[in-house]
């Protein structure tokens, strides 16, 4: 393992860096790489962001998206950069198998692994580690790392807080979570100071859904929504022939299971999608339910207390039947 010293002496020259994160990244995902990728720039490092797979466009404005290599479109060069790269920064994720088949190069590689995430029980592929499961995103942690670790406020530039402001407010659901601390909110508070324009990036992440999307969010609350009473549970499943029919894009799922969420009786949500090759489940909760419980033991995923995923082989119906068979385990919490 590194300490902090000897990362600060490797960083005190360029290198070449690549910074990776999960498949089908979030805001946070990119908000978190992005945010590293501009300050290490301003330091003369041979950095490149490259992610497993495709994702939402509504987070293609953010400074530096232009360098964005997209692993499954530039294999190739993602294989070339991993194998000649001296530090590679993993954000957001703590699993290689969270970034498919580049886990595979990114265990191989000699480069350093530098791992920045607040997500439960990490591997031990890294060899330094800021990690922080009360962080409510992997972009706070970034501007620690930035800030407290290496001492380099001054670097937060307006590109920088840009997008670590946007990690922040979409894995704290608009801080409205309760690891939304006062410790976040100063955090954000000098990320505006530092020149993110709030509002702008409120606009660009959340008012820039297509016709297909919000015709399928109301096809969504309409007619595939199910609530379980005696659970205070609510269900979203989508067919495949659905999200065909809507022309749904990476992205464009992202969000709805919050809606089942917002039912005031509702403690646990799930939205559970058909996809080509597997089932997806996104689970949402209130309290201390613990959504990544039943994910983690029933559907190979994870996460946090409040928000997990989780995957099936299975097909849709038996993924429901499944996902609902498991809830009289829990029904003392769900009732309370």
């Amino acid at each position: 393992m590194l300490d902090l010293a000897s990362l600060t002496e490797l960083l005190d020259q360029p290198r070449k860096i690549v910074i990776t994160t999960h498949h089908k990244p979030d805001g946070d995902a990119m908000g978190s790489s992005l945010g590293l990728y501009n300050y290490l720039i301003q330091q003369g490092h041979h950095a490149r962001v490259i992610t497993p797979t495709d994702y939402p466009d509504f987070l293609n404005w953010m400074p530096g998206n232009g360098e964005v290599i997209i692993y499954t479109e530039n294999t190739e060069l993602s294989a070339k950069l991993v194998a000649e790269a001296e530090i590679i920064f993993c954000t957001d994720f703590n699993s290689l198998t969270r970034i498919n088949e580049m886990g595979v190069l990114v265990g191989k590689s000699s480069a350093y692994k530098v791992m920045i995430d607040h997500h439960l029980e990490p591997e031990d592929f890294d060899d330094y580690r800021h990690w922080d499961i009360n962080a409510c995103a992997a972009a706070q942690l970034v501007y620690t790392f930035i800030v407290d670790q290496l001492k380099h406020k001054e670097l937060i530039n307006k590109d920088v807080a840009t997008c670590l402001y946007t990690g922040i407010m979409t894995d704290s659901a608009s801080f409205r979570l309760p690891n939304t601390t006062s410790i976040v909110h100063r955090i954000v508070a000098e990320l505006i100071d530092a020149g993110a324009n709030n509002a702008r990036i409120h606009d660009l992440v959340y008012n820039s859904a297509s016709e297909n999307r919000l015709r399928f969010l109301g096809h969504c609350l309409a007619n595939c929504l199910e609530i379980l009473p005696e659970y205070n549970t609510a269900i979203i499943s989508v067919n495949k022939t659905d999200i065909a029919r809507f022309n749904v894009n990476t992205g464009d799922t992202e969000g709805i299971v919050n809606y089942a969420l917002s039912i005031a009786t509702v403690r646990l949500a799930a939205f559970i999608v058909e996809r080509n090759d597997k089932v997806k489940l996104s689970l949402r909760s209130k309290g201390e339910f613990p959504a990544n419980e039943i994910c983690k033991k029933y559907f190979n995923g994870g996460g946090h207390r409040n928000a997990a995923g989780g995957q099936s082989d299975e097909p849709l119906d038996v993924t429901i039947n499944k996902f609902k068979s498991i809830l009289p385990e829990y029904k003392t919490l769900l009732i309370q």
